[in-house]
């Protein structure tokens, strides 16, 4: 059975694949014709397909988040693989096949990703910052060990949040250590709380994004952290104008640094600017480094990406 990956132009192939994305959409012609518009994903990643003349039987049978197995052709349009569908069928028990086999996921294990999260929250000294931590990772607690950070700009799948975070904290305890004007507690502070509340602002199973919640729609998770930072200090009766308080709610409200990125402040402290660049440094990164893994090794390009401005990478070999 062929993975994503290793699709080529014009190859036949018949295999097992997740439904991630499926839209209803009508043809140009006349009549419009329905044909199903789709996201087919794997371990190794995804591609969109098209499955064409699809009948009343079939807008009843399929649905996001099916495994399916598929009979298709790839080819390029536009320049991008493509699945054409040419027949697709709901796996079986008999079929023994696994929809968790199917999904992308963090290269760390989830409890060892919410260890690592929770030995850099002991490891903060002091106990009112320590404390505001530990009441906004409650809230999520158990979704840390399988909430995506993104629902497709980066470490989009199963716990790939919890691994942006530890990755940031490596990160982190490096320029803490180059740059001592940096206050640890601050920084780890603010990586841990600064996307907090993703797993509340999108609706995810087995790490995919259906659909933002309402919370996420109307306030969003940069606004949601804040709050849940006022509402710790509350409930453990810490000053809301101390610098402690104010302190994190920056962060976590800066992080992304322009409005138009979500966020109504630009940073201000030293903590604050180092978070946004540590931020913004994994994702892309990670940007990149999905793209190539995603990509066939004979490709010497990668896909376009979003996050990147719309430029590809190039695969360049030494």
């Amino acid at each position: 059975m062929p993975l994503i990956t290793q699709l080529t132009h014009q190859d036949e192939f018949v295999g097992f694949y997740l439904l991630k994305e499926l839209e209803v959409k009508q043809t140009n012609g006349t009549p419009p014709k329905d044909y199903f518009d789709l996201t087919l994903c794997d371990s190794s990643g995804q591609l969109s397909a098209k499955f064409w003349d699809v009948s009343i039987t079939d807008k009843e049978t399929f649905f996001p988040m099916d495994l399916v197995r598929v009979q298709g052709i790839a080819h390029l349009y536009r320049e991008r693989l493509q699945i054409k569908v040419i027949k697709m069928r709901k796996a079986n028990p008999d079929d023994g096949v696994s929809v968790t086999d199917f999904i992308r996921s963090a290269p760390v294990t989830p409890i060892d990703l919410v260890h690592t999260i929770k030995q850099a929250h002991e490891s903060i000294v002091d106990e009112e910052i320590k404390a505001i931590v530990s009441y906004c990772i409650t809230k999520v607690e158990d979704k840390l060990l399988h909430s995506p950070a993104a629902k497709m700009h980066h470490h989009a799948y199963f716990a790939g949040l919890a691994y942006h975070m530890v990755r940031m904290l490596e990160i982190g305890e490096f320029l803490c250590k180059q740059r001592p004007f940096l206050n640890a507690d601050f920084m780890k502070a603010g990586i841990i709380l600064h996307d907090i509340a993703k797993p509340e602002e999108m609706i995810s199973q087995l790490g995919i994004v259906s659909e933002y919640s309402v919370q996420g729609k109307l306030i969003g998770h940069i606004s949601m952290a804040a709050n849940w930072i006022t509402e710790a200090a509350i409930r453990l009766n810490i000053d809301l104008g101390s610098n402690k308080v104010l302190g994190l709610q920056h962060l976590v409200l800066s992080h992304h640094n322009l409005g138009e990125w979500g966020s109504p402040v630009q940073p201000q402290t030293p903590e604050a600017v180092a978070l946004h660049h540590i931020d913004a440094m994994d994702a892309k990164l990670q940007m990149v480094e999905d793209a190539l893994d995603t990509t066939p090794e004979t490709d010497e390009w990668t896909t376009y990406i979003r996050g990147l401005e719309n430029k590809a990478i190039y695969r360049l070999k030494i």
